[in-house]
C-alpha cells in the first residue's frame, strides 16, 4: 500500500494541475451500448481529454485491408466494404436520428481509403500501412464525439495529426516532443472536453505515421507530459493491471500498486495491458496513471506512480503466443563471436524482425521472435548464405516477474522447454 507521506505528495502535486487524460481502448467502444459507459464515465468531466482507440477489432480488419492491397487481391474492396458496413450500422445505431451530424465526414473517410487502395497498391508496405490503419482511429473518434454531443456533452472533436508531429519510422514513429509541444498546447487549451486519436501522428512530410501496436497509450501518455497533465486513466475490460491474463489464466488477481520501473519491467517484458512508450513521459512529470475498468468505473483499479519503497509482488506471468525459435550456426563451425551477432542484428533491423530473447553458445545463436512477421522468409533466405538455420513455429513464450518454484511448475508442467533464462527475479522460457 502507499504511505501516508506518499499519498499527500500526489494530493498535493495534481492539486496544482487540472487537466485530465483518459484514454479508451477498442473493448471499451466495441459494441454502440458501450459508449453509455464512456458517457456516464466523463459526463461531469471538464477539463479533459479522450484518447479513443479503433473500435474493437479495426486495426486488425485494416491491416488485412493493406495485406490484400499489397497482393493486389481481387477482394481488396470487397474487405474495404465490409468493414465500411459495419462502421455505418455502429454509428447508425449508436447515433440514431443523429447520424446526419457525422454523415459527411463518415463518407469522407471511405472516400479517402477507397482512393488509398486504387492509387498506392505499389507503395511501400510501411508508408501505405500508416496511410490505411490510421483510418480506424479517424472512424472511432468521429462516432464517439457524435454521440457525446447528442448526449449533451459538449465537445471539440481534435485531430491528433495537427498536433503529435513525428519521425518517418513508419509503423513505429516517435514524438518529436519539442515540434509537437507548443501545437498541443495552443488546441488543448480550457475548460473544455476534447476528443481525440491515438495511436497516430504526422510526420514533417505531411504523412500520416503510426506509434506501433496499442500506441494510443503512448498518445495519451505524451498529451499528459506536454500539457503537464493532473494523471491519465486508460479505461479497460479488466479490474485493473493483473498478475497475468485472465483470458488464458484462471488464477489472475488484480495488482493494486506499481511503481514506473516495474510498470517498464512489465511492458519492456511484454505485458500487454500498456504500450511500453507509456511510462517515461509521465514518469518524467510524476503524473499519476490509473489503469481501471470502464464498465465498474467506481472501482479503485490499479495506480502506478513514484515510490520510495520496494513492493512484496506475487508472481507475474506474460505470455507470447505465436512464437518462432530461430536457431542460426556457422556453415564452418567456427566460434560465435561478437562480428557474428552484430551481423544478425543488423538483419533483423533490416526486416523489421523484433527479438523477445537471445541465447549464445560457443557455435550457434537463437533467438525467439514474433510468428507473424512478414518479413521472415526473407529473413532466412539472408541468413542461409551464411549460417545454417534451423527454426520451430507455434511457439509459446512465457515470462515470470517474481517466479517461485511453484510458479515455474504452473507455467511449464507437462511442456517441453527450448529455450531458459533465469535471472535474480526474473525467469523465461520458450516452450512447445
Amino acid at each position: 500500500m502507499l504511505t501516508q507521506r506518499r499519498k499527500k505528495s500526489i494530493l498535493k502535486l495534481t492539486k496544482t494541475r487540472k487537466m485530465k487524460i483518459y484514454k479508451f481502448g477498442g473493448a471499451s467502444i466495441k459494441t454502440p451500448e458501450a459508449l453509455k459507459n464512456i458517457l456516464n464515465i466523463v459526463s461531469n468531466e471538464t477539463s479533459l481529454v479522450i484518447v479513443v482507440s479503433a473500435i474493437d477489432k479495426t486495426t486488425n480488419h485494416l491491416e488485412a485491408l493493406v495485406n490484400s492491397c499489397i497482393a493486389c487481391d481481387e477482394n481488396t474492396e470487397n474487405t474495404l466494404q465490409k468493414i465500411k458496413d459495419f462502421h455505418l450500422h455502429f454509428a447508425k445505431d449508436a447515433l440514431q436520428n443523429n447520424f446526419h451530424l457525422i454523415e459527411e465526414s463518415f463518407n469522407a473517410i471511405f472516400n479517402s481509403l477507397k482512393n488509398l487502395i486504387n492509387k498506392t497498391r505499389k507503395s511501400s508496405y510501411d508508408i501505405l500501412y500508416d496511410k490505411v490503419v490510421s483510418h480506424g482511429e479517424l472512424l472511432s473518434s468521429l462516432i464517439l464525439s457524435a454521440y457525446l454531443y447528442a448526449n449533451n456533452v459538449n465537445n471539440n472533436l481534435i485531430d491528433i495529426r495537427d498536433v503529435i508531429v513525428t519521425d518517418s519510422n513508419y509503423r513505429d514513429a516517435k514524438i518529436l516532443w519539442k515540434e509537437s509541444s507548443q501545437p498541443v498546447k495552443e488546441v488543448f487549451n480550457g475548460n473544455s472536453i476534447f476528443v481525440t486519436q491515438g495511436f497516430i501522428g504526422r510526420n514533417k512530410k505531411g504523412l500520416n505515421t503510426t506509434l506501433g501496436r496499442e500506441g494510443s497509450d503512448y498518445t495519451a501518455s505524451a498529451l499528459a507530459f506536454l500539457l503537464d497533465a493532473k494523471d491519465v486513466t486508460i479505461w479497460k475490460d479488466v479490474p485493473g493491471i493483473m498478475n497475468a491474463d485472465p483470458n488464458w489464466c484462471s488464477f489472475a488477481e488484480k495488482i493494486e500498486y506499481l511503481s514506473f520501473r516495474e510498470a517498464i519491467e512489465l511492458a519492456f517484458y511484454g505485458a500487454k495491458i500498456i504500450h511500453p512508450k507509456t511510462i517515461k513521459p509521465i514518469e518524467n512529470k510524476n503524473i499519476p496513471l490509473y489503469v481501471k475498468p470502464f464498465n465498474a468505473p467506481k472501482e479503485k483499479g490499479t495506480t502506478i506512480t513514484k515510490l520510495d519503497y520496494s513492493l512484496d509482488l506475487m508472481p507475474v506471468y506474460i505470455l507470447k503466443e505465436n512464437q518462432t525459435l530461430l536457431s542460426v550456426s556457422p556453415k564452418d563451425f567456427s566460434f560465435f563471436v561478437e562480428e557474428n551477432i552484430s551481423k544478425l542484428f543488423a538483419l533483423f533491423t533490416k526486416y523489421r524482425i523484433k527479438v523477445n530473447i537471445t541465447q549464445n553458445s560457443a557455435i550457434s545463436f537463437s533467438a525467439s521472435i514474433d510468428g507473424n512477421n512478414r518479413n521472415f522468409g526473407d529473413l532466412v533466405k539472408d541468413l542461409k548464405k551464411e549460417y545454417i538455420v534451423r527454426y520451430n513455429t507455434g511457439l509459446d513464450f512465457v515470462t515470470i516477474r517474481y517466479y517461485n518454484n511453484d510458479s515455474i511448475k504452473k507455467m511449464t508442467e507437462d511442456r517441453k522447454i527450448l529455450l531458459e533464462q533465469r535471472s535474480r527475479k526474473t525467469a523465461r522460457f520458450v516452450l512447445s
